[in-house]
């Protein structure tokens, strides 16, 4: 997390972020509030209660409240999903981690509502205070504010957890990639700045043609993995779910050249008993299966991204580019190069 292209506070847009996290706040009845990786608030609380502003405000209560937000936050990591939870006044909040690449990069926290009475789950209280004659006089004091939290069914509770999950961490996915294209693309320009007399160019000379289209290849292989990933929306869904961790791993190492024996261990079976269940899902064996499946991501790829015939072929996997043309040939009855001036023709 050293990275400070993975920052949350370095990624997102905040007055936009405010804007958002202003609206999901009314429309779901939750109180909002954005922290990075380290607890720390990068956002302004949207819709705090006047229930929770008491309590926070309070020296002896407020720290029984971060408590609350940090093992939420921790639970929801371990998970890698929303961890819905009781305060330590049985008030009901979310801990929404978003994770990009496996690296956990902050949180949003919502919640600060109560459960209808018919809707009580067995929902761990994640603090307890001790018992305390001044606590609960404080509670009396604030009885008509907490009176007043809004009140949800746990399904609404829950539908709105996991819809914060999936547009949080896609607003932040999509806003990691924006900034990774933008900063190397500003790379490129490097060569073209005029050069500062400070400098001394004998000892550290300009980067020379090559350089430049080192750090132009590397841009564009960024632009290859993201459109690599916006595939896996047409993901495989297999009937046996036993097979479905196979489908999974396949197409998140869409780069690689995966045996049956690879798939075979993320779904806990043997090869033989993975080969035949595999046979029977697609109705062909593996090894005619995944070049066609690779050809298929290849003519999205190239209908939807100007990259070269030679990047594609590396980002999915192949050997050489010979290879990829002679397999993409052997499927489609025609080169990659033509495919796609036939696709756009057609446009």
């Amino acid at each position: 997390m050293s990275n400070p292209l993975f920052k949350l506070e370095n990624i997102i847009d905040l007055e936009k972020w405010h804007v958002l996290q202003d609206s999901l706040a009314l429309v779901t009845k939750m109180a909002i509030i954005t922290v990075n990786y380290k607890g720390i608030p990068v956002s302004r609380h949207s819709y705090c209660q006047p229930f929770c502003q008491g309590v926070r405000k309070d020296d002896v209560l407020s720290p029984f409240c971060q408590k609350c937000d940090a093992r939420g936050g921790l639970e929801a990591v371990r998970l890698n999903a929303p961890y819905i939870y009781k305060c330590h006044f049985n008030i009901i909040d979310i801990a929404v981690p978003i994770i990009i690449d496996n690296q956990y990069i902050g949180a949003v926290m919502a919640g600060q509502i109560r459960l209808r009475d018919s809707d009580q789950q067995q929902l761990e209280q994640l603090v307890s205070r001790p018992p305390s004659t001044d606590t609960e006089l404080k509670f009396q004091a604030l009885e008509a504010e907490y009176a007043s939290l809004p009140t949800l069914t746990y399904d609404e509770v829950s539908t709105t957890a996991n819809m914060l999950f999936h547009l949080c961490n896609y607003i932040v996915e999509e806003a990691i990639t924006k900034n990774a294209t933008i900063q190397m693309y500003k790379k490129t320009l490097l060569p073209e700045a005029p050069l500062s007399p400070a400098v001394d160019y004998a000892a550290s000379p300009v980067p020379a043609v090559g350089g430049l289209q080192a750090i132009q290849n590397e841009l564009t292989n960024t632009l290859v993995e993201h459109s690599i990933k916006e595939l896996s929306v047409s993901q495989y869904r297999a009937a046996n779910p036993l097979l479905q961790p196979a489908f999974d791993y396949l197409y998140q190492h869409k780069n690689k050249n995966l045996t049956l024996a690879d798939l075979a261990r993320q779904c806990h079976i043997s090869p033989s008993y993975f080969s035949r269940i595999f046979t029977r899902e697609t109705g062909e064996n593996y090894s005619a299966f995944a070049p066609r499946l690779k050809i298929e991501w290849a003519k999205q790829l190239l209908k939807a991204t100007e990259q070269p015939v030679n990047r594609i072929s590396d980002a999915l996997g192949f050997c050489d580019a010979g290879y990829f043309i002679k397999t993409f040939k052997k499927f489609e009855h025609l080169t990659p190069a033509v495919y796609r001036s036939r696709y756009r023709d057609e446009e």
